[in-house]
């Protein structure tokens, strides 16, 4: 019984492995208590192949002090020849009911958000990516200084082939 229990433990894990074999960048960073509005978080991507495309996501990992339906993110690619490309964008975060999307089965949930799809990383040097909350309530201009809920941003890269 106990060389099958181990049998079955290695197929696992030989599975798990296998689903993520597109997997090229995978890193967190820890927000803390709050994400301040002012707070950049910054990840540097390892060389990524000329010829290959790949597929960009934003990781959030949220928990039920998350006060919001949707989050609202500046993400910033910095290319080696230092032109930036700023997008704004906006991901649904919540159900109608107001539980949290995403996967995990205690009140902390991860989403894998897409970012950029088939992208082309075509300069010699380095790539960086930073991201901001941009999150407001409604009818207010001012942003949301200290957004709570939020424990880790993530920044994914994985290979199209």
């Amino acid at each position: 019984m106990k060389i099958l229990n181990n049998i079955l433990f290695i197929l696992m894990v030989l599975f798990v492995i296998s689903c993520d074999n597109k997997l090229v960048f995978d890193e967190y960073k820890s927000i803390g208590n709050s994400w301040h509005q002012d707070s950049i978080l910054t990840f540097k991507l390892p060389k990524l192949e000329k010829e290959k495309r790949y597929n960009l996501f934003v990781n959030v990992r949220d928990n039920n002090d998350y006060p919001f339906d949707n989050l609202f993110l500046i993400v910033s690619l910095e290319q080696p020849n230092k032109k930036v490309i700023v997008d704004t964008l906006e991901y649904k975060m919540a159900n109608p009911d107001g539980t949290l999307m995403g996967e995990g089965f205690t009140d902390i949930k991860e989403s894998k958000l897409f970012y950029k799809e088939n992208a082309l990383f075509n300069q010699k040097g380095e790539y960086k990516i930073h991201i901001q909350q941009a999150v407001r309530q409604t009818g207010k201009i001012a942003g949301v200084e200290n957004l709570k809920g939020i424990s880790e941003i993530g920044f994914r890269v994985e290979s199209t082939n």
